[in-house]
């Protein structure tokens, strides 16, 4: 407005018209009162205000003298955008909100692992119409969230080292030749622990487990250094590329036995698909179907499941035969 008013000065200065008398003085003159009066009744920094701020401001501080379009350009806010009028929230009845938390209460307690989308389902097949994001935002009042590891546990940290894949079109010919390890999440009550396992690639052979609440490497150090105590070294290890197999403590260990350290390429599960196969069967074929509540009976579990996998549990892939007996075959056709 100010650039405005003395150009129109300047411009009554060259024709030889008294500053004031001009019509385009006289506009520019009422622009920069104008343009005054709604900074000071805003009360606001354009610099610092919001755009919302600045919309409402252009639609209710316009008068005859200051457009719309004009205050919209003060403001600099589009003015197609000072239009728009916020609608108000219309909330549902606390008591039906009340009866739909209910029923998704006791799914939750009927199906823990169900979500948003399930729950809605599982509702609308029993009369309710209710939409997924509706359910979803009842969850979140009640602090409810399926049972589900959230963490990732195949996020590499910025200090850990990486290998290459090595087992692409390698044959596998003979025990210990290639051991594969991973971490899961196995759920007890409200909370959930790591358990770490290591298969052997040629006979599915589980050669060590070991049970913790924390995930650090010296947890997967230590049933590594088990599983070389009673079964050997490896010629090849296999992982994902997971923070604890790129930790000095594991690196260190695998050097130190001479073993060759292999990792999974990026998003590459079916490179892992041995150790991430046996996690489902032990949580489809006992941890489901069992009942414990310490972790002392959860390790006793999965220990009998493990005696029971290895030397009973016969496998198609292996000629329906067990682990145990193409383990330890090998292992003597091997040293005879």
């Amino acid at each position: 407005a100010d650039s405005r008013t003395e150009g129109a000065r300047a411009g009554c200065l060259r024709r030889g018209i008294p500053p004031g008398c001009s019509r385009a003085c006289r506009w520019a003159s009422k622009t920069r009162k104008a343009t005054l009066d709604i900074y000071r009744s805003v009360g606001f920094a354009t610099s610092t205000a919001t755009t919302q701020a600045r919309c409402r401001a252009a639609a209710t501080m316009r008068s005859e003298k200051l457009t719309r379009k004009r205050a919209s350009e003060l403001l600099g806010v589009a003015r197609s955008t000072t239009y728009y009028e916020p609608k108000e929230k219309v909330e549902a009845t606390s008591d039906e909100d009340e009866r739909l938390m209910a029923k998704i209460d006791r799914i939750h307690l009927e199906s823990p692992a169900y979500g948003a989308r399930k729950i809605a389902r599982v509702l609308s097949q029993r009369g309710y119409e209710v939409t997924r994001w509706r359910v979803g935002r009842l969850m979140g009042e009640m602090n409810v969230r399926p049972c589900c590891p959230l963490p990732s546990l195949s996020v590499p940290a910025g200090h850990s080292k990486r290998f290459p894949y090595l087992l692409k079109g390698k044959e596998i010919s003979f025990p210990n030749q290639v051991w594969s390890t991973d971490i899961t999440y196995v759920q007890i009550g409200g909370r959930h622990m790591y358990l770490t396992a290591i298969i052997d690639w040629y006979s599915r052979y589980i050669v060590s487990f070991r049970l913790s609440d924390t995930m650090v490497a010296g947890e997967v150090v230590r049933c590594v250094e088990d599983a070389f105590r009673r079964h050997g070294t490896p010629s090849i290890m296999n992982s994902d590329q997971g923070s604890v197999f790129g930790s000095k403590e594991y690196v260190g260990l695998l050097e130190s036995f001479h073993v060759v350290q292999s990792m999974d390429g990026k998003a590459r599960w079916r490179d892992n698909v041995l150790v991430e196969r046996w996690f489902r069967t032990l949580k489809s074929e006992c941890l489901r179907t069992a009942e414990y509540s310490t972790p002392s009976e959860l390790e006793r579990l999965i220990s009998g499941f493990i005696s029971y996998y290895n030397d009973t549990r016969i496998h198609q892939s292996l000629g329906y035969e067990t682990p145990s007996s193409w383990y330890f075959t090998g292992i003597n056709t091997k040293a005879a």
